[in-house]
């Protein structure tokens, strides 16, 4: 019973070594990137006879929660209204820091004939003050790590609500899903 244990500076070192790698592993687990419209803006009526189409400026926060700085490459975002394809908006390529926040303001154009076809429900909303928008975009890019650059996906869906008369945000709901690629 009256053994006694040698202690030793290595089997310290080592020990925490593995408790600071499981702590970075536990820290460094990919998390999903949060998205809030702040405000839409009209910039122009483009003539598209018989209809006129309208181009917007969509602000959004994007937040990077994740310990890497990301790259991420140029894509578009679809827009719908009632089910159908209404237009898009144009995400340039770019880059965030990690554990930050920046606000991107993205061009956007929707069709008038489209919106045309759905004319009937556009003006109930218009009646109501409110207009339920759909919205989906898949960005790739890369995140370095030390030496690494991992590449990844991200699958945003939103669910915006729109006063159609002045444009004011009145509710979403954006969901984010963050896959990395193995390739």
């Amino acid at each position: 019973m009256g053994k006694t244990v040698k202690w030793s500076w290595t089997s310290a070192l080592v020990g925490a070594a593995s408790a600071t790698a499981a702590a970075a592993l536990v820290m460094a687990k990919p998390r999903d990137p949060a998205f809030h419209l702040i405000s839409i803006s009209l910039t122009s009526f483009k003539f598209n006879f018989p209809v006129i189409d309208a181009e917007l400026i969509l602000t959004v926060h994007v937040t990077n929660p994740n310990i890497a700085p990301i790259h991420y490459s140029s894509t578009a975002m679809s827009i719908f209204y009632d089910g159908s394809y209404l237009g898009s908006a144009q995400i340039d390529a770019g880059s965030q820091a990690p554990k930050s926040c920046q606000v991107l303001r993205l061009p956007a154009r929707l069709d008038g004939m489209e919106l045309a076809h759905h004319a009937g429900r556009f003006l109930a909303d218009v009646t109501r003050r409110q207009m339920m928008l759909d919205a989906a975009v898949d960005i790739e890019g890369a995140a370095k790590v030390l030496w690494w650059n991992h590449k990844f996906k991200v699958h945003v869906d939103s669910h915006v609500v729109v006063d159609p008369v002045y444009l004011d945000v009145i509710d979403q709901e954006n969901k984010s899903d963050l896959k990395l690629l193995l390739a």
